[in-house]
């Protein structure tokens, strides 16, 4: 026998098995011998299939037995080559026709049919004329058919299965499944009604829709064949239950929707109210209102402002816009929303809110003493409070209905001046505040007084409020200003001999300058007389004269020597200086004067007198040939000349010094002395002239002579003159002395000591017997021979020590 020949069951029905076999080599035909199990030994059918069939059925059998199959795989002698076998039991009877198919919903049915107790399980078999074959395995009945096309026919029959396989199928019935559901779509217009909608139903004749009210009985059914319906008539902010199902041409109610919950809109706010409120300086309004208290569900509300403020609560009937400004109008309306939109809006409030605080402050001096303070009219402002505050610390308020208001004020205070305007919403906000300062006091105690000729000097009590005093003079050609924080002030380049107009401005940055305060009238000095001419008429007269513009004055004219000053007034315009002592230079000058004061004194100009002559002259020979002349002071001298004349001849010295050496002269020689003393400006004084004498003249060719008895003997040439002469000796420890009379040329000189070298000068006598000092010394050795003179030996000469 061969092996892995083999057969099993592939299906079974309740009077048909299936078999399915592997094929065998060699076999040209297959048989299957069918016995039942309970007598496996006696066949009692058989069925044949050609070799190519590997699967076959055996039909005719009885239901819900068990059978056993032999098959056999024959060659062409009909010798079986292999044998295999199986049991298996065939299916139960048909089951009995449907008996009920309802829809349960348009896509699910409910079957119900006889069960079978011999059955575990069952198949309900589901077909339709668009091809579809569908076999769902159900339990029990009733069964429930679910995953269909709505209103679409069906035909379903039922198959009973235990474990010997399934039951041929019942008679089919038909079926046709019932209208899909409505989708609906459900919004709320408005407080009152509600508006559904749905997509059109293939095969839909007409709707219904039902709606119920949340907490209520009452229900309201609706028809319609269109495909939306409004629901009008509804209470405000109440919630609705809304279904709806189609109907077909059969008359067969469609599928039931899902129920849709809708919400129409809250009732419309009422009571509205609107106040101002202010905390921590924000102000914003406060909104109130009323509702009915018979809505379902969570409202919001919501509050605004055609001024784009707005605000939304859900817990209370209040709400704040925030945050409001001055001057402004709001007009407010609230608005309830639930989920399904708003309520329509409230009656709108019109509020205005608190006005703006006053702009452009400006404050006017109107008269003395009295300010006006202004500003602009405010929109929606019905009076105004001005407040003022002096820098004194007092304090003073205006009520108005104006844009003005008018207090009393002083000079020189400074005043913080603000303005509140007021409506029933209450005060507007602090708004600008206005520094002003009064325009300061006019300064008291102005003093006026020159200074200089061309300066005047003001000076006055500090006044109140002043920062800068603005000091001005004014003649018929120019304005001098100053400008100083001091209460004193100098006008200096003023025009001279003219009569100013002074005034003292006192002013403020804040407030300018008080141009009202009175004016002071000062002449300034007289003008500097001009063009001074001096003109020297003798030694001891000058004309002064000189150019004046003043209008009316007197002059003084000064002649100043330093040490001495001489003074001269007229009202003329020249004058003679006279009596002018010598030696003096005297600096003139011209000024002019008048009830304002003095001019600047004119240009001084010079004017030298003459020298005067030395108080004494003295001339000592200081040689031969030589005589110093000296004299004392002599005032306003600057340099002199001094001259000695005689027939023989002359001498002249011009010099500064007081002295004048004078060489040429001729020895007894009698001279006349003459000096002219200068000036600086060369005007020259001749003094007295007085006699001089020059000495007599020194003797010539001395010789000293060895004589006997120790004598020696000077000798000279004669001068021929009237005069003595006296012969010195000077030696290392003895002097000796000889004179000689007039008209004599020699003189001895005994017991003279030999072995010294001796001066020896030979000089006349004057008259007052004096010796002459300028006369030459000669050097002589006296040598001894023993103990008398031995030679008398000529050195040289030496002059006069």
């Amino acid at each position: 026998m061969l092996t892995g020949f083999s057969v099993s069951v592939f299906s079974t029905t309740s009077k048909t098995v299936i078999l399915r076999w592997t094929r065998i080599t060699g076999a040209t035909s297959y048989k299957i011998n069918v016995a039942l199990k309970s007598a496996p030994d006696s066949p009692f059918a058989f069925v044949t299939f050609g070799p190519d069939i590997v699967m076959g059925s055996v039909s005719s059998l009885s239901s819900n037995v068990m059978y056993i199959f032999t098959l056999e795989a024959l060659n062409d002698s009909q010798d079986a080559l292999s044998t295999a076998s199986t049991e298996s039991s065939t299916a139960l009877d048909p089951m009995d026709p449907i008996q009920v198919v309802k829809p349960q919903d348009s896509r699910t049915l409910i079957v119900e049919f006889n069960p079978n107790p011999l059955a575990s399980h069952y198949i309900i078999r589901i077909q339709d004329t668009n091809g579809l074959f569908r076999e769902d395995t159900v339990s029990s009945s009733p069964a429930q058919i679910a995953s269909l096309t709505p209103y679409t026919e069906y035909f379903l029959s039922v198959l009973a299965v235990n474990n010997a396989g399934r039951s041929q199928p019942s008679p089919s019935v038909t079926v046709k499944t019932v209208l899909p559901p409505l989708e609906l779509s459900t919004s709320s217009p408005s407080n009152n009604s509600i508006v559904v909608s749905w997509a059109a139903v293939p095969h839909a004749v007409q709707y219904t829709l039902s709606v119920h009210k949340f907490q209520s009985a009452t229900k309201m059914e609706h028809n319609t064949s269109d495909t939306s319906f409004t629901i009008s008539g509804l209470e405000a902010g109440a919630l609705y239950f809304i279904k709806g199902y189609a109907w077909d041409a059969e008359g067969r109610e469609g599928e039931n929707s899902v129920y849709r919950n809708q919400t129409t809109r809250p009732p419309t706010p009422f009571s509205v109210n609107v106040s101002l409120e202010r905390v921590n300086g924000v102000a914003s309004l406060s909104v109130t209102w009323e509702m009915d208290p018979d809505v379902y569900g969570p409202t919001e509300f919501y509050v605004s402002s055609d001024q784009s403020l707005t605000c939304n609560t859900t817990s209370s009937s209040s709400c704040k816009l925030s945050a409001v400004g001055c001057g402004e109008v709001h007009t407010i309306q609230v608005t309830a929303s639930n989920r399904a939109g708003p309520s329509y809006p409230s009656s709108p409030v019109v509020f205005i809110t608190f006005p703006c605080p006053p702009e452009s402050l400006a404050l006017v001096e109107t008269s003395e003493e009295n300010c006006t303070l202004t500003w602009d009219t405010m929109p929606h402002a019905e009076s105004y409070v001005a407040f003022i505050k002096a820098g004194d610390g007092s304090e003073m308020s205006c009520n108005t209905t104006n844009s003005n208001c008018t207090y009393h004020c002083q000079c020189g205070f400074m005043y913080l001046m603000s303005v509140l305007a007021f409506n029933p919403a209450g005060s507007s906000p602090q708004g600008e505040v206005l520094n002003h300062t009064t325009l300061p006091c006019c300064p008291e105690d102005v003093s006026v007084s020159a200074v200089s000729t061309d300066t005047l000097e003001i000076t006055w009590a500090a006044s109140r409020g002043a920062e800068l005093y603005e000091t001005s003079a004014a003649d018929s050609s120019e304005v001098v200003l100053c400008n100083d924080t001091a209460p004193v002030c100098a006008l200096s380049d003023l025009s001279c001999d003219s009569t100013y107009s002074v005034k003292v401005t006192p002013c403020n940055e804040f407030s300018g300058c008080n141009r009202a305060c009175r004016a002071h009238t000062k002449d300034t000095a007289p003008c500097m007389p001009t063009n001074l001419m001096l003109n020297v008429k003798n030694s001891s007269c000058v004309s002064v004269s000189w150019t004046s513009t003043n209008r009316a004055a007197t002059y003084s004219v000064s002649a100043d020597a330093g040490d001495v000053k001489h003074t001269y007034t007229t009202s003329e315009e020249s004058l003679e200086l006279t009596d002018l002592p010598c030696g003096s230079t005297y600096e003139v000058s011209v000024t002019a004067l008048t009830a304002a004061g003095h001019s600047l004194p004119s240009y001084s100009d010079s004017i030298e007198t003459e020298p005067c002559c030395p108080g004494n002259l003295a001339v000592h020979q200081v040689t031969q040939a030589m005589t110093n002349v000296s004299w004392s002071h002599a005032k306003g001298a600057h340099s002199f000349i001094v001259s000695l004349t005689s027939p023989r001849g002359h001498a002249r010295c011009h010099t500064q010094d007081s002295h004048c050496l004078m060489g040429c002269i001729t020895c007894g020689t009698s001279y006349t002395v003459t000096m002219e003393a200068f000036s600086h400006s060369g005007r020259m004084t001749v003094c007295t002239e007085q006699g001089f004498s020059s000495s007599a003249c020194c003797p010539s060719g001395v010789k000293l002579l060895r004589m006997a008895d120790n004598s020696l003997r000077a000798y000279w040439r004669s001068t021929g003159s009237g005069h003595s002469t006296i012969t010195e000796m000077v030696g290392s420890s003895n002097n000796y002395t000889c004179t000689a009379s007039p008209g004599n040329n020699q003189c001895n000189i005994d017991n003279i000591q030999c072995g010294t070298v001796y001066h020896v000068m030979v000089a006349p006598l004057t008259a007052d017997g004096s010796k002459v000092q300028y006369c030459g010394q000669r050097l002589y050795s006296v040598t001894c021979s023993g103990s008398n003179i031995g030679a008398v030996i000529y050195r040289g000469k030496r002059s006069v020590d």
